[in-house]
């Protein structure tokens, strides 16, 4: 018997307040426990949660990024249950009146094909706190810090069939919360976190099988580990002839496997209510026109953007789009060159190098985009060879971006031959030295104009400039 996997996703998000959705307490990240805290956020008897209107304008950002329909008017809900860094013993949400229904997230495979991933939902609520099983201790520590602050919940339809596509989902999202500034996206300090809920049923069977909930995944590809390893469980335990219990899983990255955390609670396990301390909220057309009107470029449209504006390759544009900043970046560099095939090459290789080695952001890279293309007009002009600048130029420029690179280039020798006056007599040199490579070459060997340019490169101990010294052999083997 075949079978198919069905994932939904529910994806955590952030949002970039100042403080926290129903108080004023700050919610940065890294601060010590239990400091960014207050009456309001404990849910001290007599406190009243006051609603934090730029969390709403960020949620409804996503939600037209999304192609959601906006709900106008919304109320705010008592989830409640138990758990130790939930200090009020109920968190608020919404669960009738969503901030956002339906929409898609597009997705792009690794196949080329596009699809568009239904939304069931984006709704805003508060997060928990944080519990910390300290490595030697037996007792449970709690940070509350992290307790209000402000979240927004987006809810896939369970219509994703493989790992690869809830990858690609996640990968999509962080992208479209890091372009419309609403969350940083951040899944290894979790301001950005996914819970992927994954049945498997016979192939083509229309009826969903029982899901089970996967938590504590803080990379994309333990997403997609987590989801192969618990569809394949569910798989086995089918052909055993097994029931699936509807539960809530922990994924184990090390061991990579799946174990029982909780059984998962049912919508009426939660006893929602409307919270009696919070008014509806009701969006204005003014509001929603102006939100809208300061929504930033979208990927897409970056995307195309640096195709038209650039004449890049699609491949190019997708790569620099992927992160915003580096988009950003590429495109203060092209103010200072007009060679910008080699600034993207740039980016795309050598600085991508470096920030991947290095753990950075490009907002931390140590050339200005002014520096980079100053490296590129060196290149084009042909006094440096990219080889060179790859690979001795940047490595240290790098450690002392305050330097020349012209001044570097001639520091380490490096800089080109690029005079016809004094690079003809060298062509002409080899070309007399080898008569018989020169026949091969007109019998059709072009390829041996390889060898003529090892020859000139050798003799001009590495200085001559490769285009010019091609133009060179070719035109004197024309002539011979």
């Amino acid at each position: 018997m075949k079978f198919e996997t069905i994932i939904g996703l529910e994806v955590h998000a952030q949002l970039l307040t100042e403080s926290k959705i129903f108080a004023g307490d700050a919610s940065s990240f890294g601060a010590e426990p239990n400091t960014h805290i207050s009456a309001i956020t404990l849910g001290l008897p007599g406190t009243l949660p006051r609603l934090n209107k730029r969390a709403v304008e960020l949620a409804v950002r996503m939600g037209l990024a999304c192609g959601c329909d906006i709900s106008r008017h919304q109320i705010f809900d008592r989830k409640n249950y138990f758990y130790p860094d939930l200090p009020k013993g109920y968190q608020i949400t919404q669960d009738r009146t969503p901030v956002c229904r339906g929409g898609f997230i597009p997705i792009r495979l690794k196949s080329g094909e596009v699809k568009s991933i239904r939304l069931n939902r984006i709704h805003l609520e508060e997060d928990a706190g944080k519990s910390i099983h300290a490595e030697g201790h037996d007792e449970t520590l709690l940070d509350f810090n992290r307790a209000g602050t402000a979240l927004i919940e987006i809810v896939t339809e369970p219509v994703l069939t493989s790992p690869e596509e809830a990858g690609a989902v996640l990968a999509e999202i962080r992208k479209m919360v890091r372009y419309l500034g609403i969350c940083d996206g951040n899944l290894e300090e979790g301001s950005l976190r996914c819970d992927a809920n994954v049945s498997v049923r016979p192939q083509g069977s229309g009826v969903l099988g029982k899901r089970v909930e996967v938590k504590n995944m803080n990379s994309i590809r333990h997403v997609q580990r987590a989801i192969e390893v618990e569809a394949t469980r569910q798989i086995e335990l089918a052909l055993r002839g097994e029931d699936v219990v509807s539960e809530t899983r922990l994924y184990d990255a090390a061991a990579n496997t799946t174990r029982s955390m909780r059984i998962k609670e049912e919508l009426n396990d939660y006893r929602y209510f409307p919270d009696p301390d919070l008014a509806p909220v009701v969006l204005s057309d003014d509001w929603l026109n102006a939100i809208r009107a300061s929504m930033p470029a979208l990927p897409e449209q970056v995307v195309s953007h640096l195709m038209e504006k650039y004449a890049l390759p699609e491949y190019d544009a997708r790569v620099l789009a992927d992160d915003r900043e580096v988009a950003m970046y590429f495109q203060s560099v092209c103010e200072h060159t007009p060679f910008f095939k080699s600034a993207s090459n740039w980016l795309m290789g050598p600085v991508k190098s470096y920030l991947n080695e290095k753990g950075i952001e490009i907002g931390k890279f140590p050339l200005t985009p002014a520096q980079l293309a100053a490296l590129v007009n060196l290149i084009e002009a042909g006094q440096v060879s990219y080889t060179a600048a790859a690979q001795k130029i940047f490595p240290a420029w790098v450690l002392q971006p305050e330097a020349d690179p012209a001044q570097l280039a001639n520091a380490l020798n490096l800089l080109q031959d690029s005079s016809a006056d004094s690079l003809g007599p060298l062509v002409d040199q080899v070309i007399r030295e080898f008569p018989l490579k020169v026949e091969e070459y007109h019998k059709g060997k072009k390829a041996i104009v390889t060898m003529f340019m090892g020859e000139v490169m050798k003799r001009s101990k590495g200085k001559a400039d490769p285009r010019l010294t091609q133009e060179l052999i070719l035109q004197r083997l024309k002539k011979s």
